[in-house]
C-alpha cells in the first residue's frame, strides 16, 4: 500500500457485516497538537458489535468509521507536538475511527509501545488490558491473597483479568464453557462451566464466606447473583450488559437498570460496595486526568506483558479489507481472544 492511499471503514447504519462499507480518500494531515498513526493494528471488540446494531450505550451517529483502539508508528506529527515521536509504536484509545490505515490522533492521549512487542500483541491489550487493569487495581484494589470471580473469564477482558490478578498473587474462580476450562488451569484459574453447572453452589462451596470480588460483563439478571457472592467489604464491577446484546427496545435501559441497582446497594450499610465500569468514564470531568491514568495503567500492562504476566492471543489477524469476515468471526462465540485487523 503506497503512501498516499488512505483506506477506511464505514458504518453506514445498522447493517448485517457485509454491509461495512469500503472508502478509499487522500490521507489526512496532522493539525496542531495531533499525531498522524500508520496503522499496524486494530481490532474488532464488542463495542463495534453494539454499534453495528444501534445499540451501543453512547452511539455515534451514523456514519462512521469504527475502531475502538489502535497501534501503529508514527507517521508525522503537528506543530506543538514534542520532538522525536515520529518513527515510534505507540498505542491509542479512540472509540471510533480506528478502522482505517491512518489515523488521525491527540498527541497527548498516545502510549508508547515497548520495543519488542508486536503491534498485534499490543493491540489485545489496549481496550481489554486498560479494562481490566483498572477494574482489578483501580475498582476493586485486589491484594494477594483475596478470592475473586471472573464471569466469562476465557473472553477478551477476561482472560486479562485472570492473568493480572493471578500475577498479583490472587485466587480465582473463573466461569466459562467446559472447551476453555483447560487453557483456564494453565493459567491457574479454578473453571466452573455456568452452562451446567450451579455457578452460586460451586462459589459458594470453594469460598464458604464469600468473595472479595466479581467482575460481571452479563449484566440483568446475573448482577443480582454476583452481588449476592460477595463476602462483607467485597466489590461487584459490572462491565457491560452482553445478555441484552440482540435485544430491542432501549439500548440505555440495561444499563440504567443496573446503574439503578448500583445506587441503591451503595447505601445499604453492609461494606459492600458495586461499580458500573465504562473505560470513558471521568473523560468529560477531567481530561488530564482521565489521560495520566490511561498513560500509566496501559504502561503498567505493556510491562506485565513483557514480564511474561500475560500472554496475548489473537484470534485471528485479517486485512482490513476483510472485516466483514472479521465480524462475523468475531461475533460467532467461536473464537477465543482477539480477532485483530491488519493494513
Amino acid at each position: 500500500m503506497h503512501t498516499g492511499e488512505h483506506v477506511e471503514i464505514v458504518l453506514p447504519g445498522k447493517v448485517e457485516p457485509e454491509g461495512l462499507e469500503i472508502r478509499h480518500a487522500d490521507v489526512p494531515a496532522a493539525g496542531p497538537g495531533q499525531a498522524l498513526i500508520r496503522m499496524e493494528a486494530t481490532g474488532v471488540s464488542y463495542a463495534e458489535q453494539q454499534m453495528r446494531r444501534g445499540r451501543y450505550f453512547d452511539q455515534p451517529p451514523f456514519p462512521f468509521v469504527p475502531g475502538y483502539d489502535v497501534v501503529g508508528t508514527v507517521l508525522a506529527t503537528g506543530e506543538g507536538v514534542r520532538p522525536g515521536l515520529v518513527g515510534t509504536r505507540v498505542a491509542a484509545m479512540l472509540k471510533v475511527g480506528g478502522w482505517a490505515t491512518h489515523v488521525l490522533v491527540d498527541a497527548a492521549d498516545v502510549v508508547p509501545v515497548p520495543d519488542g512487542v508486536g503491534a498485534a500483541e499490543a493491540e489485545t491489550l489496549v481496550l481489554n488490558g486498560l479494562t481490566a487493569w483498572q477494574m482489578l487495581h483501580r475498582k476493586a484494589r485486589v491484594r494477594a491473597g483475596q478470592t475473586i470471580v471472573v464471569h466469562g473469564a476465557s473472553g477478551g477482558v477476561g482472560s486479562v483479568l485472570v492473568q493480572l490478578a493471578r500475577a498479583a498473587g490472587v485466587r480465582v474462580i473463573g466461569t466459562s464453557s467446559a472447551r476453555h476450562h483447560d487453557s483456564l488451569r494453565a493459567f491457574g484459574v479454578t473453571p466452573i462451566d455456568y452452562r451446567t453447572e450451579d455457578v452460586a453452589a460451586r462459589v459458594r462451596e470453594l469460598a464458604p464466606g464469600g468473595v472479595d470480588a466479581v467482575f460481571d460483563h452479563v449484566g440483568g439478571r446475573s448482577v443480582v447473583d454476583s452481588w449476592r457472592l460477595l463476602a462483607p467489604g467485597g466489590t461487584l464491577v459490572s462491565y457491560g450488559t452482553a445478555s441484552t446484546r440482540d435485544a430491542q427496545g432501549s439500548k440505555q435501559w440495561p444499563v440504567l437498570k443496573i446503574l439503578g441497582r448500583v445506587w441503591t446497594w451503595n447505601v445499604l450499610p453492609n461494606g459492600r460496595r458495586a461499580y458500573f465500569f465504562n473505560a470513558w468514564a471521568g473523560r468529560a470531568i477531567s481530561k488530564s486526568r482521565f489521560r495520566a491514568r490511561l498513560h500509566a495503567d496501559l504502561t503498567e500492562v505493556f510491562a506485565a506483558l513483557q514480564r511474561g504476566d500475560i500472554t496475548p492471543r489473537i484470534a485471528a489477524r485479517l486485512p482490513l479489507t476483510r472485516v466483514a469476515d472479521a465480524m462475523r468471526l468475531a461475533e460467532s462465540g467461536t473464537v477465543t481472544g482477539k480477532v485483530v485487523l491488519t493494513p
